[in-house]
């Protein structure tokens, strides 16, 4: 009886792990890399010089860094002094050297 109890929850576990994987590909693809979108320290990975991972983002609105904005909202954000988002890593607000 307990080898049942056990297989059952070995393919239990397995098919939990396999929905899971698909749902986090679901919003993966749900979602882009939006660059100088993001507070400083609050980025999602580097793009460029002065960042190397998440929250590694020295100044607010970086241009080099980026933060996973859902699919069609990067470019349309309202951010302070007219700044927009963008798909491309941005020349504005990089730290000083």
């Amino acid at each position: 009886m307990s080898k049942k109890i056990a297989t059952a929850a070995l393919v239990a576990s397995a098919v939990a792990t396999a929905a899971s994987m698909g749902a986090t590909e679901v919003r993966a693809a749900e979602q882009v890399q939006c660059y100088g979108v993001s507070l400083a320290g609050k980025n999602d990975c580097a793009a460029g010089p002065g960042t190397t991972c998440a929250g590694t983002s020295k100044v607010d609105y970086q241009g080099n860094s980026w933060s996973l904005v859902p699919k069609g909202t990067c470019e349309t954000m309202n951010l302070p002094d007219g700044r927009k988002g963008s798909l491309t890593a941005l020349d504005r607000d990089l730290p000083k050297s």
